[in-house]
This record gives C-alpha cells, structure tokens and sequence, in this order.
C-alpha cells in the first residue's frame, strides 16, 4: 500500500515546482529574445550592459590590447617593406647635407 494520500496525480509540491521551472525558462527565452544576446555569452555571464567573462566576445585586457596593437603594427611594417614603401634611408642623408651650411651665413627666420 503506498503512503501518499492519492497516489494516481502529482503531489501540490511537484505541480508547483514543475510550474516555478517552466516560468523560469519562459522568462529565460523571452530575455534572451528582447537583448539579443547569444546563448554562449549569456551563459558567460553576458547581460544588457555586460561583456562575457571569457570567449571571443570578451573584452581584451589593456595589455593584450597592446601587444595586439603592436603585433598589427609590425605586420603593416612588414608589408610596407615587402611592397618597398618603407625604403626611405637615403631621404635622411639628403636631409643632412641640406642642413649643413656655411659658418659664417646665419639664419634669420628663427629669431623671436
């Protein structure tokens, strides 16, 4: 014989549980539908306002920022030289035989 009162339904505790549960996930869905915010990043913590914890949408910390910004900067240098646009040694040594003048010539565009 079995010790629950009406053993042919489920007990007031279990209906209210199962009801608290599918609400749950309602307003998980419906959420989920006003913000669009991906399941894996809310799952990462994401919320209306929030960047995820981890994953390829989380924010870079300031020093990965910067090593990212270095390495991109080196790879433009290096294809800068590859297509021969940084190629500019010989401009500087034009710039020096420029400057130099004669001892005794003295410059009047600089005086305050």
């Amino acid at each position: 014989m079995p010790s629950v009162k009406n053993p042919n339904h489920r007990s007031k505790n279990r209906l209210a549980a199962q009801a608290n549960k599918a609400k749950k996930v309602r307003q998980k869905r419906s959420e989920e539908n006003k913000h669009k915010i991906a399941k894996s990043d809310a799952q990462r913590g994401a919320r209306p306002g929030l960047m995820p914890n981890s994953g390829p949408n989380a924010p870079l910390s300031k020093k990965k920022a910067k090593k990212l910004e270095k390495k991109i900067a080196h790879a433009i240098r290096r294809k800068m030289a590859e297509d021969g646009e940084v190629e500019m040694a010989d401009l500087e040594e034009d710039e020096e035989a420029e400057e130099e003048k004669p001892a005794n010539e003295v410059e009047m565009d600089n005086i305050a």
